[in-house]
């Protein structure tokens, strides 16, 4: 038996190790879902039964814990009827067993102080008919809502809508800066859609991970795919990492600071405890300088003879600028800030070439080569009676080369006016 096996109907990836099998149910059906998880427990049949908690995801980003009380058979990817109020709602399940134990302490839900709702069933051909009903009106309904806002004058945006499974509830995401009164704006939804209205608040990242996209690194949003929680992110981050104050670069399609800058902020603030101040100038004999940038991985600091703008730059290690300061705090200063160094030390190189990838004709040398070989090989085995008869000497080819350029000559000369006007005359 091969150590690996495809079941290709299933796509069901198997490893035998020793009557060990390993299955790849935990990552199943996780790519084109927004913040899915991979179970680390699927292979693991006991983990199942230690609760009967499940999650359940809807539409986008917005997910749920419920109560298996009637211990159905569930597993990750069914389809669902969950309770709601009022009515019902269809979703997907995401994770059963130990795993959903770690998600509710990952999001900081307390099944004792919040309200868990039951699991109807795995939903009928029905149910998945109506809800796909339900989910072809969103689009017109949030069309139509944003029609009606702008009539009433609201200052407030409606990002997204999501009807609820059975069709008699929706609820609409919107996105405003000040408080709104859209008491008149419910009952006008009301009125139009003849469904349960409700209203939820978000923020500009909420709805980027809602709506989802692809960043500049050419992933998908980190808010769309994994990140559950948004931290504030403040330019701070950018200046202590060294990054240029763009706020077109630094901003993300929700129009905020991205949330990316935050991910390395604390390598950053690790690495510059030891640094020394970037207020305090280095004095010489001759000069102030002031400091310019830090590379702070590379432990370097460059300064600049200008406060102002870069001149006279000046790169120097950490080490060395830490001494420079203990000499001007004692009232001694150097003649000059770098250190003297030997006149035959070879310079410190950072990156070396050692495949030759940066040459766009580093196989056009060795052809070139190669084909130069083969001529002075062919040369020098060439008979040399051969050459001298084919080669002419030195006064016939002289000879031969002036009648050549007459005979040229006499082709291009063309006859002037004169020469034609006495040929017609005569």
């Amino acid at each position: 038996m091969p150590l690996w096996e495809l079941n290709i109907k299933q796509m069901d990836y198997t490893l035998n190790i020793n009557s060990i099998k390993m299955t790849a149910q935990g990552c199943k059906k996780t790519g084109a879902r927004k913040l899915s998880i991979f179970d680390w427990f699927s292979d693991l049949p006991e983990t199942i039964k230690e609760t009967d908690y499940v999650e359940v995801q809807f539409k986008n980003t917005r997910k749920s814990f419920f109560n298996n009380s009637t211990k159905i058979m569930l597993k990750k990817g069914d389809i669902v009827a969950v309770e709601s109020s009022p009515g019902h709602d269809i979703g997907e399940v995401t994770a059963v067993g130990q795993i959903v134990l770690f998600q509710m302490k990952k999001t900081g839900f307390d099944p004792t102080k919040n309200e868990i709702k039951r699991v109807y069933r795995i939903a009928r051909q029905g149910d998945i008919d109506k809800w796909n009903e339900a989910k072809a009106r969103e689009d017109q309904t949030m069309i139509k809502s944003r029609q009606i806002a702008e009539k009433l004058g609201l200052n407030m945006k409606i990002g997204d809508v999501e009807f609820q499974g059975d069709g008699n509830k929706a609820i609409f995401y919107y996105i405003a800066d000040e408080r709104v009164d859209f008491r008149q704006l419910i009952k006008d939804l009301a009125e139009e859609f003849k469904i349960r209205i409700e209203m939820k608040q978000i923020g500009a990242r909420q709805e980027a991970g809602r709506i989802g996209g692809i960043g500049p690194c050419g992933r998908q949003l980190c808010c769309s795919t994994w990140v559950t929680t948004f931290n504030s992110v403040s330019t701070s981050a950018a200046r202590y990492q060294d990054i240029s104050l763009n706020p077109q670069k630094l901003a993300g399609q929700c129009a905020k600071l991205k949330c990316c800058m935050n991910y390395e902020l604390d390598v950053y603030l690790d690495a510059m405890k030891d640094l020394p101040s970037k207020e305090i100038p280095l004095e010489t004999l001759d000069a102030t300088f002031y400091h310019f940038k830090t590379d702070v991985f590379k432990r370097q600091m460059t300064y600049s003879s200008d406060p102002n703008y870069a001149a006279n730059l000046v790169t120097l290690s950490v080490e060395r600028v830490k001494e420079i300061m203990a000499m001007n705090k004692t009232g001694k200063k150097p003649e000059k800030l770098e250190e003297k160094t030997e006149t035959n030390r070879k310079p410190e190189v950072d990156f070396q070439n050692v495949v030759g990838q940066d040459s766009l004709t580093r196989f056009d040398k060795k052809k070139n080569q190669q084909n130069r070989e083969k001529q002075n090989n062919f040369n020098q085995n060439k008979p040399k009676q051969h050459d001298e008869q084919q080669q002419p000497t030195a006064p016939q080819e002289n000879q031969e080369n002036r009648k050549f350029n007459n005979n040229r000559k006499k082709k291009r000369r063309r006859p002037n006016n004169n020469e034609n006007k006495n040929e017609s005359n005569a």
